[in-house]
């Protein structure tokens, strides 16, 4: 029997923000009681996709990262109403080998006879991350964000690019209605320089898109 999947869902906001740009103020966003300490991570993540890019078309995203607190195989589905789900795998020994439960996921997802070799590499992304954890009163994480500095390569073009971003991730602890403290936060990230991210995903723009 194939070993099941965690299971997530992922909300998140996210900006595009220059090399030297201040943190944003994110002590006062609505529910926020204190902003923890930045806890440094060295994120670094393969993409996969067959060589019609399948799973691209279906707005899947699979990777094996390193590197966090969630570090193992991840599928990454489409995104439906500002949410992605999210399956996540351990790690495993192999960096090329996607596990076998992962590819029954995708068989699932897609609706095609996937083979066993017909994911490839897609794309290295490497990220040296900054992660604050927004807690509300009583101590859960409202929303963590991210302080990101990228480096990305499209495997299959032999581009490379660099760039600084930042995202914001509902927590546990977040409110059912988000909206208020996205549109905070957005305006905290404005007033330091940041702006809308120019593209969906780190994938995407790895990729050019």
């Amino acid at each position: 029997m194939s070993d099941p999947a965690a299971r997530s869902v992922e909300i998140e906001v996210t900006f595009d923000a220059d090399a030297d740009a201040a943190l944003p103020d994110l002590a006062n966003l609505p529910g926020v009681a204190s902003v923890s300490a930045g806890e440094p991570r060295s994120l670094d993540a393969r993409y996969f996709d067959t060589s019609d890019a399948l799973l691209a078309r279906a707005g899947i995203a699979l990777r094996r990262r390193t590197g966090g607190p969630d570090a193992g195989w991840h599928i990454k589905g489409p995104l439906i109403d500002g949410a992605r789900v999210e399956l996540h795998w351990p790690l495993g020994e192999s960096e090329t080998a996607v596990p076998p439960a992962a590819l029954v996921e995708l068989r699932a997802l897609t609706g095609a006879d996937l083979p066993d070799d017909a994911l490839e590499p897609l794309a290295r992304i490497r990220n040296e991350r900054v992660a604050y954890l927004l807690r509300d009163a009583a101590g859960g994480v409202v929303a963590e964000f991210a302080d990101d500095r990228v480096d990305a390569t499209d495997e299959r073009a032999g581009v490379e690019r660099s760039w600084r971003e930042w995202e914001l991730e509902l927590g546990p602890a977040a409110p059912a209605d988000h909206a208020a403290l996205f549109a905070a936060a957005t305006e905290a990230v404005h007033a330091v320089g940041g702006r809308p991210a120019s593209s969906a995903s780190k994938l995407a723009r790895t990729l050019g898109a």
